[in-house]
């Protein structure tokens, strides 16, 4: 984790607030609708990154898009569930850092979103940058300058 001990958290590149791809939840982009679910809810997240088997971003689920996909006019079809890929439902059109951009241009993202994929230069999935990550800097360097 950062210190902020001589630097301002603005000073800083995202990969050093960053959750690691290790310990991040995540589907792969073949899996079904059904794992993705399981996934979801077994983890309690509302959403989560789409990886391919080389560990590249494809994009994000999260389970109002299985939802949205599963219902029919009259009923849930869950059968649907078995059937269908995560890549035929997922949200691609999501913003994206590189783990060298500078905290503030992950703070404008994190505004309107709880977190945000990072990415290396080959656009592997390096992690999530997360606003609660930012906020609990924030909020140390924030008593710090305040003793």
């Amino acid at each position: 984790m950062f210190s902020l001990q001589s630097e301002n958290i603005f000073d800083t590149t995202i990969k050093n607030l960053l959750i690691p791809a290790d310990k991040v939840a995540h589907v792969q982009i073949g899996n079904n609708l059904e794992h993705a679910l399981l996934v979801l809810t077994k983890t309690g997240y509302t959403a989560v990154p789409v990886l391919d088997p080389h560990y590249k971003l494809h994009g994000l689920i999260s389970t109002t898009h299985i939802m949205d996909s599963i219902l029919g006019l009259e009923r849930i079809e869950f059968e649907r569930l078995e059937k269908m890929k995560v890549e035929e439902v997922m949200n691609k059109d999501i913003p994206r850092l590189n783990y060298n951009d500078q905290v503030i241009k992950g703070l404008s993202l994190v505004i309107n979103n709880p977190f945000v994929c990072v990415e290396n230069d080959e656009f592997v999935f390096e992690g999530i940058f997360t606003r609660r990550a930012i906020l609990k800097q924030l909020d140390k360097q924030l008593k710090k300058s305040n003793k």
